[in-house]
């Protein structure tokens, strides 16, 4: 009789449920677990309405280890934040004040930042397009966690982009900020998207895009 062989299939990795894994779904329940660690820590870090210069560059240090963070919403902001900060080797006071403010205001904010709690009310175009730069004029409304509104045009001017103070015919893309998104429809920058969407509407290419899809396109 001749001798038996056994032949061992692998099994693909499981999960704790003894499930197949999706990476794809797991990946994203990493960036969502990180995120909402990076949450956690940016409250506990302005809770004494203060940033140390310790704290900053204990923020710095976690969001260099914890890159599926520093690579989403909001993490890329603030990553971006701080490497400006840290440019010159120097921390002022003004620089951490600017990062209290930074963090104040979108941490202060995950509902809204983070799961787009308001993208069924603000008319973004979908599916989001590709953000161009070159010889495109871009239109800026509302508040931006990214930076001053003198800030972000000058980060479109800087890539060969063009800014506008109102929207017009000429106007490719209106790029409405985070903070206070949530009040457009009673606030001066709803006029700016109630034209927009007035152009959209009349088969103009003008597209409406969120500050966190805009920002995606700097970094």
């Amino acid at each position: 009789m001749p001798d038996r062989i056994y032949v061992l299939k692998r099994t693909g990795k499981l999960d704790s449920d003894g499930q197949p894994l999706n990476r794809n779904w797991n990946a994203n329940r990493l960036i969502e677990r990180s995120t909402d660690e990076l949450i956690g820590i940016c409250r506990g870090l302005i809770v004494d309405k203060v940033v140390s210069e310790e704290e900053t560059g204990f923020l710095k240090s976690w969001l260099n280890t914890y890159r599926d963070a520093a690579g989403s919403w909001p993490g890329n902001v603030i990553a971006a934040r701080l490497d400006k900060i840290f440019e010159d080797g120097i921390i002022d006071p003004e620089e951490r004040d600017d990062l209290f403010n930074l963090l104040r205001e979108v941490i202060g904010q995950k509902t809204d930042v983070l799961h787009s709690k308001h993208s069924t009310t603000l008319p973004f175009t979908k599916p989001a397009p590709p953000i161009f730069f070159t010889d495109q004029h871009f239109c800026l409304t509302g508040r931006f966690a990214w930076g001053s509104r003198a800030h972000c045009e000058t980060e479109i001017k800087s890539r060969g982009g063009r800014t506008q103070p109102t929207v017009t015919q000429q106007t490719h893309f209106l790029v409405i900020g985070t903070i206070g998104s949530s009040d457009w429809l009673h606030s001066t920058h709803g006029r700016k998207i109630e034209h927009a969407v007035e152009l959209a509407g009349g088969n103009h290419p003008i597209a409406i895009v969120s500050e966190e899809h805009w920002v995606d396109h700097l970094l």
